[in-house]
This record gives structure tokens, C-alpha cells and sequence, in this order.
């Protein structure tokens, strides 16, 4: 079995690059699948302490939950990186899904994680400064003058990918953390990473929108998903269920709909 590897990459931090890969993970767990993650920033670690936050969150209340099979790795010396990512993904060859989530900046380890990628996923927050790291703006005629360093750096994965097996980088960016409100500024990105799109070659998606929920979580380790383990103490919001069909979304912008028509796992069954 040839695992499909989704990484979640961006060279800028703060943009939800380890909640959507969590969600992600979880979405497809709760499908049946088994998805396995990898975390390159274990430093920070974020991604790892979720995964670790759901363990002690199940072990607490005695409610199994599905869970990755997961493992961090720290940058290495010289030219190891690489090396040491393939061991790990060939050890997770019996997985169905590789999630990989990169650091937010530029490193040897970044770069090998973004080369493996069938899929890479982008999140941009509406903010002109996140959409600098892809794509440079006139500020008279608001239009994009040049891409920036995140796309070279993506161009140079696509290369990588390609001379290792002949494979190829699907590009997906996402709109992440959206405003409510069809604001100025929030037209103004999607004109822009629409310009940006036909000119670098990566195609659009919509993420999660702001909203509490995807931040509280993260002490228990839960997602939108869990919706069943959830409805025990705090009930069904309907914020919970928008943002389990925003996720919903994104797993088929990611190219997924085979696995949206697979049975749901049903967490409270198994409590």
C-alpha cells in the first residue's frame, strides 16, 4: 500500500497550519481510515501536543477515540533529514494517509517534507501580510507585482518530487480563518490569490472560518469531528456542526470524495 502524504506547509506561523492538519486527521479517522501524522516542527511541537492532548483527553473519561499513529522529528545534521523523513514514511507504509505538518519557517527538514507531498495544503489567513510570503503587491495598482520566497521554495518541491519518482505536487491553498462580514479586505485576497493562482499554479480552497470552537478544543485534543464525544457534556452548538461542514469542504477540495461516502465511525457506540 502506497500511503497518499498530505503536507501542511507555509513558511509563515500563526496561519492554522497544525489545527487543519488535525482536523484533517481526524476527519479521515472518523471515515474508517487509517491516517498516520508526522510533526517537523518538534520544537514547538504543536501538532504532537494535540495528539498527545487527545490520548490524556480519552484516557481521562474513558472514551475511546480514534488516534494516528504519530511521530515528531527534530532537524538533523548535514543531509539527514530526507533520510531520516523516508525511514518514517516507509515505516508508516501501512497507512492510508501520511498528514505532515511543517514548520513555519524555512529549513533542510521543511523543504524534504514538502518534496513528499502528494497533496500540499497552504493555509493563508486574510491578512496582506500572510499573502506576502506567496505573493508580493503593487500597493497603487493592487494587483501582484511577483511571487515571493514560499513559492520559490514550493516550485523547488515540485522539482524534487519530480526527479525522485515522477510524481507531482497538487498546490491547494486555503483561505483560512475567515471573517463573517464580506469586507473590503476579504475581496480584495480573493482577487489577488485569484491573480496569484493562474500565475504560480495552485488552486483555491475555503478552510474554517473564526470561531472559538476550533481554539477551546485543543486542551482536550478534540476537533469539529467529535462531535458525538461532545454532545455528552456541552451538547450539539450550531457552530459545531457549520464547522464540521467546513471541514466537510475542505476534505473535498483536497481531492476526497471517495472517502466522504465511507461509513462514520461512531464514537459514542464504543464508549
Amino acid at each position: 500500500m502506497t500511503p497518499r502524504i498530505i503536507v501542511f506547509g507555509n513558511e509563515k506561523g500563526g496561519t492554522g497550519k497544525s489545527t487543519l492538519a488535525m482536523h484533517t486527521t481526524v476527519a479521515l479517522l472518523n471515515r474508517g481510515l487509517k491516517v498516520a501524522t508526522i510533526d517537523l516542527d518538534a520544537r514547538q511541537g504543536t501538532l504532537s501536543r494535540y495528539v498527545a492532548n487527545r490520548r490524556k483527553f480519552a484516557e481521562r473519561n474513558g472514551h475511546p477515540l480514534p488516534m494516528p499513529v504519530h511521530m515528531a522529528i527534530a532537524p538533523a545534521p548535514g543531509q539527514l533529514d530526507e533520510l531520516e523523513l523516508m525511514r518514517t514514511i516507509e515505516l508508516m507504509s501501512g497507512q492510508q494517509i501520511i498528514i505532515i505538518d511543517t514548520p513555519g519557517h524555512e529549513s533542510l527538514l521543511s523543504q524534504a517534507g514538502h518534496a513528499f507531498a502528494d497533496v500540499l495544503v497552504t493555509p493563508v489567513n486574510d491578512s496582506l501580510i500572510d499573502l506576502d510570503v506567496i505573493g508580493h503587491v503593487d500597493p497603487v495598482k493592487q494587483s501582484i507585482s511577483h511571487p515571493s520566497h514560499y513559492a520559490e521554495q514550493v516550485w523547488k518541491a515540485k522539482q524534487a518530487r519530480a526527479k525522485r519518482d515522477g510524481g507531482s505536487i497538487d498546490w491547494v491553498v486555503v483561505r483560512n480563518r475567515l471573517g463573517q462580514l464580506n469586507a473590503r479586505n476579504k475581496r480584495l485576497m480573493g482577487k489577488l490569490l485569484d491573480e496569484l493562482s493562474k500565475r504560480i499554479g495552485f488552486r483555491m480552497a475555503e478552510g474554517i472560518f473564526e470561531r472559538v470552537i476550533y481554539r477551546e478544543l485543543f486542551l482536550e485534543g478534540l476537533t469539529a469531528e467529535d462531535l458525538a464525544t461532545l454532545s455528552d457534556k456541552r451538547g450539539v452548538a450550531m457552530s459545531h456542526v457549520a464547522a464540521r461542514q467546513e471541514m466537510r469542504n475542505l476534505l473535498q477540495a483536497l481531492g476526497m470524495p471517495e472517502q466522504l461516502d465511507a461509513p462514520q465511525v461512531s464514537i459514542a457506540g464504543r464508549m
